[in-house]
Formats: C-alpha cells, sequence, structure tokens
C-alpha cells in the first residue's frame, strides 16, 4: 500500500483547492509542509518576519479571489501572524493560514512553544481547527479554503501538530475531497430593486460611492454602465479607485467632503458606513440622507444608518439587476443641474490648491511637490501600494488609478506595515502571470520601518518593485538635522525628543543596496525623476528612492509653521488632534531651544 505523510497530505490537499502560492517562515514543525508544498507545485516564498508573509497571502486572496497560504511556526511564529489575519478579516480578503503546534502526546506537559493556537486564533477567523487525524487533513484543509471565501470573505485557520507531519498513513484511508467550486452568487430581491431605483430616481444630489468590495466582486464593467448611462457622479473609497478610472469625469474624488455633506441620496456598493466613510452621521452626512446600500452580507445592512433600500447580494449581480430594470424605462440624472456645478466648483478650486503647492520651487520638496512629479511618471496600468498617514492620504488624491483592484493600502484596520508584503504578492502575481504591469510601493518612512527587511525578500526573489519612501524623518512630522543635533546637545533623547520623530534623513537606500537591489538618494525634482525613470525601466532588481521632504511638511494648505526663533516659552500648547501632532511636536521643540 502507498502511504502519505502529514505533510504531503497538506500540500496535495491545498493543490486540490486551487491553491497556488504560499508565504512563510519555515522551522520546526513545517519545514517539510513548506518543501511538500513546491514538489505538489505550489510556489513558497520565504518572507522575513509572520506578519508580512500573512498579508502578503491575504493580498494574493483580494487580487485572484481564491486564497493563498501562510505558514508559520508554533507558539511566536503564528502569534506574529495574528496581526496580518485580523488585518484579512476586516479587510474581508481570503486567507488561509497553517500553523505548526506542540506534539499532541506532549499538550499540557510545557512543550517547545507550547500554546492553544487553536482558541488563539478564532478571534481572528471565520474557522479555526485542528484535524483529529491525518485521514481528516483533506476534508479540513477543503472546509478551510471554502470558509475563507464564503459568505463574507475571511480568514481561517488550521492547526497542525509536530507529530502528524512526518507521520504517515495509507493512501487508501484518506478521505478524498473535491475542489470547492467559487462562491455561489447571490441576487436581491426584486422589491427592494424597484425599490431602490424609485428612491434614486427622487434623488436630487445622488451618489455612488464605490468600495473595495466592489473591485472584490469583478463589478467594474457593470458599475462603469451604470455611471454613464445614469450621469452619476462617483466617489471612490481608497481600494475602490480605479473600479471606475480615477480620471472618469463623473469622478468627484477630489470634492469628497462636499459630496458626502449634501448628497440627499447614496448608492453604496460594497462599502461600510465605518470610519472610513464617518459612519454616515452628521455633520460629515447630510441628516437627512438616504441609503442604498448593497451588501454581501446581511449583518451589514443596517448598521449605523438604516437604508432607504437595503440590497443584499453580490456586487456584480445586484448592479446587473440595477441596470436591467433601469433599461425598462431609461433615467438620467440632468447634467445641468445645480449639484453638478457645486461639485465641479469645488473640484476646481481643490485643484488649483493643490497644484500651487505641487509647483513651489523650496527645498526641501513637500508632499505635493514629490507626489506631482511620481505621478507624471507612474505607468497608467501600475499597481500602487501605499500606506503611511499623510504619505497615504495625499498619495491616494494624487496617484491615479485606472484599473480596479490596483490600489493596495492600509485598509479598514488603518494597518501600517502592510505595504512591502502587498507588494510582494502583487509583483509575484505580475511575475508568474506575465501582465507587464509594474508594482509601485510609497511609503512613509515610518511605516517603512515595519517591514523593511522584505526589501531582501525582493531581492532574493528578483521581483522588480519600485519602492518610493516619502522621508520626513517622523511619525506624522519630524525635525531636521540642525534641530536634531542641538537636541542631542541638551541631554537624554528619551526625555527631550518628541514622541513623533525618527532619525533625520536615513538612508534607507543604501539597505536596499546592502542586499544588491538599486538605491537613490533623491533631494530634488530632477533627482526623483531621474531616480524614478531608471527604477521603472529596470526589470531585473527591485529599487528604493529615499525621497527626503520638508519635515514640517502637512496635507493642509496654509498650516501656520512653528518658527523656533520667534517661539516664546509661553505660547500655549497647541490641541492634541488628529491634525494638530505635527505642530505640537514642533511646538514641543521650540520649548525646549527658546
Amino acid at each position: 500500500m502507498e502511504e502519505r505523510t502529514g505533510a504531503q497530505l497538506i500540500a496535495e490537499a491545498l493543490r486540490a483547492q486551487n491553491v497556488e502560492y504560499m508565504f512563510g517562515i519555515v522551522g520546526v514543525p513545517v519545514i517539510e509542509v513548506a518543501m511538500a508544498a513546491q514538489t505538489a507545485g505550489i510556489k513558497y516564498v520565504g518572507m522575513r518576519n509572520e506578519q508580512a508573509a500573512c498579508y502578503a497571502a491575504s493580498a494574493i486572496g483580494y487580487l485572484t479571489g481564491r486564497p493563498a497560504v501562510c505558514l508559520v511556526v508554533s507558539g511566536p511564529g503564528l502569534i506574529h501572524a495574528l496581526g496580518g489575519m485580523a488585518n484579512a478579516n476586516m479587510n474581508c480578503w481570503p486567507v488561509l493560514v497553517i500553523g505548526g503546534s506542540s506534539d499532541q502526546n506532549q499538550e499540557t506537559t510545557g512543550a517547545f512553544q507550547e500554546f492553544p493556537q487553536v482558541e488563539a486564533c478564532r478571534l481572528y477567523s471565520k474557522f479555526s481547527a485542528r484535524p483529529s487525524s491525518l485521514a481528516a487533513i483533506p476534508s479540513v484543509i477543503e472546509k478551510a479554503v471554502r470558509s475563507s471565501m464564503y459568505g463574507r470573505p475571511g480568514a481561517c485557520y488550521v492547526d497542525i501538530p509536530g507529530d502528524m507531519v512526518n507521520a504517515k498513513i495509507e493512501e487508501v484511508k484518506v478521505r478524498t475531497v473535491s475542489c470547492c467550486p467559487p462562491p455561489p452568487v447571490g441576487l436581491a430581491q426584486y422589491n427592494a430593486i424597484a425599490g431602490a431605483i424609485s428612491v434614486l430616481k427622487q434623488a436630487e444630489r445622488p451618489l455612488i460611492i464605490i468600495g473595495k468590495g466592489a473591485a472584490y466582486s469583478r463589478a467594474e464593467a457593470e458599475i462603469l454602465q451604470l455611471v454613464e448611462s445614469c450621469e452619476l457622479p462617483f466617489l471612490p473609497t481608497p481600494m475602490g479607485k480605479g473600479v471606475v478610472p480615477d480620471d472618469h469625469p463623473n469622478c468627484v474624488a477630489a470634492a469628497r467632503s462636499r459630496a458626502l455633506l449634501q448628497a440627499d441620496v447614496v448608492v453604496l456598493l460594497g462599502a461600510r458606513l465605518n470610519w472610513i466613510l464617518h459612519f454616515g452621521f452628521p455633520p460629515r452626512f447630510s441628516p437627512q440622507v438616504k441609503i442604498i446600500q448593497v451588501d454581501l452580507c446581511a449583518e451589514e445592512l443596517g448598521n449605523n444608518m438604516r437604508p432607504a433600500a437595503a440590497l443584499l447580494g453580490d456586487i456584480r449581480a445586484v448592479v446587473s439587476q440595477l441596470l436591467e430594470e433601469l433599461q425598462k424605462k431609461p433615467w438620467k440624472y440632468p447634467a445641468n443641474t445645480e449639484w453638478w456645478k457645486t461639485l465641479k466648483d469645488k473640484m476646481a478650486s481643490n485643484a488649483k490648491m493643490s497644484k500651487a503647492m505641487a509647483l513651489q520651487p523650496a527645498l526641501p520638496m513637500n508632499y505635493y511637490t514629490a507626489f506631482h512629479h511620481i505621478s507624471q511618471l507612474l505607468p497608467k496600468d501600475c499597481i500602487i501600494v501605499s500606506e503611511g498617514a499623510n504619505t497615504m492620504d495625499i498619495g491616494r488624491t494624487m496617484l491615479l488609478n485606472s484599473l480596479p483592484r490596483h490600489r493596495l493600502d492600509a485598509g479598514t484596520f488603518g494597518t501600517m506595515g502592510v505595504g512591502l508584503g502587498f507588494a510582494i504578492a502583487a509583483a509575484l502575481l505580475e511575475k508568474t502571470q506575465g501582465s507587464g504591469q509594474r508594482v509601485v510601493c510609497v511609503e512613509g518612512d515610518s511605516a517603512f520601518g515595519f517591514s523593511g527587511m522584505e526589501v531582501e525578500t525582493m531581492c532574493r526573489y528578483k521581483l522588480p518593485v519600485v519602492i518610493i519612501v516619502i522621508n520626513n524623518n517622523g511619525i506624522y512630522s519630524g525635525v531636521d538635522t540642525d534641530t536634531w543635533r542641538e537636541m542631542e546637545k541638551m541631554g537624554d533623547l528619551t526625555n527631550i525628543a518628541p514622541p513623533v520623530t525618527l532619525l533625520p534623513d536615513a538612508r534607507y537606500d543604501e539597505v536596499m543596496r546592502a542586499f544588491g537591489g538599486k538605491g537613490y538618494l533623491v533631494q530634488t525634482p530632477e533627482e526623483l525623476r531621474s531616480a524614478l525613470q531608471e527604477s521603472l525601466a529596470d526589470w531585473d532588481r527591485p529599487s528604493l528612492l529615499n525621497v527626503l521632504i520638508d519635515p514640517a511638511s502637512d496635507r493642509k494648505h496654509g498650516v501656520t509653521q512653528i518658527c523656533l526663533k520667534d517661539t516664546q516659552r509661553s505660547s500655549p500648547a497647541p490641541p492634541l488632534g488628529a491634525y494638530s501632532i505635527c505642530n505640537r511636536a514642533v511646538w514641543s521643540i521650540s520649548r525646549l531651544l527658546c
């Protein structure tokens, strides 16, 4: 009788479920699992941190619709991956985490890295289980893959005790399990469709909001038809960008606040009324706004606001239903309304303000100057990965997307450190599928620090990611080199340096060079353009552009800068809020130096 080891059963079960990619860090007891996966034809990418490995695997799930695997060792290895599992669950992305664990006969004895892993993962996943036997491995793997994709997608966990990995079983005793099909497509009720159209046709100031759920459901063709056939303004959420191109004339992202505040009917396509959309609450939304909510998850309907129409189903299928009903009695929102005029005037005003900041000749550059030049050179079909505070927020408005699922960022959970893992996943897909699209990872200097060692992973696998680090020496805002040196003279930096500061002018470009990639120190627009052009032309190795900008640069036009020489010790501290942390840091330094 032919026998199979536990490692072989895991690998073959994954391949039977059309799992193609595995990311992880190996060690006892999962080394053999990774080797068996490669033998089965699964591509394995060894990472430098389990969190980054889980971020990469979850990004594959979002980009392809089918989960990848994050493979981790027991105890601390799994615990490190929990951040990635939580992020995938909050983003509604399918991912499967497989963790080695202590031998079953050593449970409760204080075994090496013993930890209640199945129980711990239940808080961070949709499904968490340990196979009861070798024979049950294929069925547990199938259920985990299916659970990760069906309903609201998310993370699932399978625990593999160390003594299962090399144990053997006769092949005839293993339960055969077929590949689970794609998730079933749900349709909204007809009455709900008719009710939604009735509400929409009565709107004076309609607005479509496109979420990443719409991108995940591959609804781009249908939503574009809805926008153009009804001539409706639309606003993408951060990862909803590109479902309809950002440069489409109906995109009102440049007037986001005005659009949200004054819309009287909002069609919510695969977006949640959470913190990203201010919960749908006043004063960011009108108290009288009517919501037409389209979502895959029944529990999400009515969350924070009761919708005027609730459409439960797959985004692509439901939008097709809306289009079919609208074709019976065609309707188009007039182009000459006061609403369109208001939105276009606000967009023009904001564009003028951004352009003025982008064209400032002063050095160091500000955010807008840097993004202005980057935006002019990026290919329209590139995948943009972005994270950071100001870097991500300003970059979202200036770096446009033309294609769906071509922007990956901190997402619903606001997770910093996702960037390099996401970029590795996207670059691996581009390399294996041969689409010829570049992956550009735009990082704040603080965000880069969370997973900076993954540049070695990029170099090892020859993934030609272009990393752009927007370096302002801090979290939100830093200080310049002269101020840092003055602080160093004053004593212990743990008592003096504001918590938001990082080492000024850190040479992140040298980190990339150390592993064989290309690194550029960028201080002027000319250097930025030259370095980016060279990097985009190089398909053989990754690059990192370390772009030094003004530490006092801010997202707001006309923010008052605090002069260290003129500020008095008696000046009151600015309030500690989301937009004043930068100035408060400078204020605290000024008190020390005056």
